[in-house]
């Protein structure tokens, strides 16, 4: 069995590159109104399984033997990056779920 890795979990806000219009032609006031815009900022919470001087990876669920996709942040487009920490350890019953 191989030795679990313990990622730390945290949350990337970050600005979205977007993209704006329907296919065809648009109004060109329309278009330059849209443009002044601010591009809208994100926020993302996983688990952090890369860091490099180019990019963020983030993971939402794994184990050691499959995972689910991967999240490529581009430091470029990073605001802020948060370690998210437990204040105590809770358990919570299923019970209490519902």
């Amino acid at each position: 069995m191989s030795k679990r890795i313990n990622y730390p979990i945290v949350e990337v806000e970050w600005l979205d590159a977007e993209e704006h219009g329907e296919v065809g032609w648009n109004t060109t006031k329309d278009m330059l109104a849209y443009a002044r815009k601010k591009c809208p900022t994100m926020k993302t919470v996983g688990y952090l399984v890369h860091k490099s001087s180019t990019h963020v990876a983030l993971l939402s669920t794994y184990n050691e033997d499959c995972c689910s996709t991967v999240e490529k942040i581009p430091l470029g487009m990073v605001c802020r990056m948060t370690t998210l920490v437990h204040s105590k350890k809770e358990t919570i019953k299923t019970s209490e779920l519902s």
